[in-house]
């Protein structure tokens, strides 16, 4: 295992340095950002307005085919909100110091600009598959709007990343970080809570399209909600520590020794590296898998769908994410050993933050396992379903039951390796299916930008507009 983990450091040490794909997502976020006129910030209100305003719980009518607006937001949020908000921020703090945080901001500042683009030109390349249900994503965009030998080359090289990072890799962080929570909380074996997930998933992964998206809609605003009133509790609670947590993001992310005296070890380097490469992880901007969801979505116009994809993002990081930032910042329960090794880390890290506060030993590290389950479970779900829609763009509905069986083996497989392999694997494959499609959103952005003014001018959508 020590072997293999340090194999896969250096590959991402090459991945996430500096100079590649933290310059490339940093770069097509802030092209995106002035290419789109700032949209995240000038179509927020109109995101609000559709999520929380006018826009009813269960959107428009789904039919037999598709899904409504808000499942395929639920659905979104599902793979966003997960193992990311809670031990992706812990690690982050962890690695790279209290400035990984700012590097995150940024990073999801940008992104949500480059998600909107992602989800413009899933609505505009979807397709139905051989069951007649509505699919999109990377592959078909990548493949249609690029064509010829090089798209189709780069869609396959994108369908096959998504499926490992995400089916694969991704699902067994997510099984590994609820099983490390049962395990801290309730003393419940690794094996054991790792059947019982195993077996969960089989359950609704059999139930096809509809169930997920019944699942989704239904668990992702409750759980969601339960998290961020008691977070906000704790915060509110201890809110005279903010301003000096804030100071201290801002000062250790250009300044990483000036938090804790140094013991993290941390540089500006590998601050941005986590915290970059953590919130990638987190809110999915650049990477290509929530415009599945959002492909499948009846709306009207695309642009009404991917202002959403905008309030996905900002709820997954600037309100679930740092509720546990604010948390663990304020809690005072960083420690490190004589030698710089953190006496907590992972999932533990969290719960010790929640129970230092107003909740108790019992039931802080009780109520963050049960949160977590949920959180990580609903993006197991998600997560499947992307790799689903790769798997039949790759092989049509024959390969689905064998996906199906791979996807519970290892999620049972990931419940039991050690935390840094797990994540340090994660990392690598979301960087490798992160290339393809940012290559293929930056040469199809003259599509995304006439369609953003096409609907300002008013303009009716018709997808045969902007298909080549």
């Amino acid at each position: 295992m020590d072997f293999l983990t340090d194999i896969v450091n250096t590959i991402n040490g090459f991945l996430w340095g500096p100079y590649f794909l933290i310059a490339l997502l940093c770069g097509t976020g802030i092209y995106f950002t002035i290419r789109l006129r700032f949209v995240q910030i000038f179509k927020f209100k109109i995101a609000y307005r559709r999520l929380f305003g006018s826009f009813s719980l269960h959107g428009e009518a789904a039919g037999k085919d598709g899904m409504s607006s808000f499942q395929a937001v639920a659905t979104s949020v599902a793979a966003q909100v997960g193992t990311g908000n809670l031990v992706g921020a812990s690690t982050a703090i962890i690695m790279g110091g209290p400035g990984a945080i700012f590097w995150m901001w940024i990073a999801a500042f940008f992104g949500m600009a480059t998600n909107f683009a992602e989800i413009c030109l899933a609505q505009i390349y979807k397709t139905k598959d051989d069951s007649g249900h509505v699919i999109g994503g990377p592959a078909f965009y990548i493949s249609k709007g690029l064509g010829g030998k090089f798209g189709k080359i780069l869609a396959t090289f994108f369908a096959v990343a998504i499926i490992l990072a995400l089916g694969f890799m991704g699902n067994m962080v997510q099984a590994n970080s609820i099983t490390g929570g049962f395990e801290s909380a309730f003393n419940v074996p690794k094996w054991f809570s790792g059947a019982v997930l195993a077996l969960i998933c089989t359950i609704v992964f059999i139930g096809g399209v509809k169930r997920i998206t019944r699942v989704a809609e239904k668990v992702v605003p409750i759980m969601a909600i339960c998290y961020v009133l008691v977070g906000l509790v704790i915060i509110a609670v201890n809110f005279k520590e903010i301003p000096g947590v804030v100071a201290l993001i801002f000062k250790a992310a250009f300044n990483p020794s000036a938090a804790w005296g140094g013991a993290t070890g941390a540089t500006i380097a590998a601050a941005m590296r986590y915290g970059i490469a953590r919130g990638l992880f987190s809110n999915e901007a650049g990477m290509g898998s929530t415009p599945h969801a959002h492909a499948a979505a009846k709306t009207k116009h695309p642009v009404q769908q991917a202002v959403l994809g905008v309030m996905s993002v900002f709820i997954d990081t600037f309100v679930v994410l740092n509720i546990t930032v604010f948390v663990i910042l304020t809690s005072g329960v960083v420690e490190f050993s004589a030698v710089g090794k953190p006496v907590f880390e992972g999932i533990t890290l969290v719960q010790e933050a929640f129970s230092s506060h107003l909740l108790g030993h019992t039931f802080g590290y009780s109520f963050i396992a049960v949160c977590l389950f949920f959180f990580a479970f609903t993006t197991i779900v998600g997560w499947y379903y992307f790799g689903e829609i790769n798997v039949r763009y790759l092989f049509g509905k024959k390969g689905i039951k064998y996906f199906q069986i791979l996807v519970v083996a290892f999620v049972f497989l990931g419940s039991l390796l050690k935390v840094k392999l797990v994540w340090e694997l994660a990392d690598m494959f979301n960087g490798l299916m992160v290339l393809p499609n940012l290559i293929a959103i930056l040469i199809l952005s003259p599509i995304v930008l006439k369609l953003l003014n096409d609907y300002d001018s008013g303009k009716a959508y018709e997808a045969s507009d902007y298909i080549k």
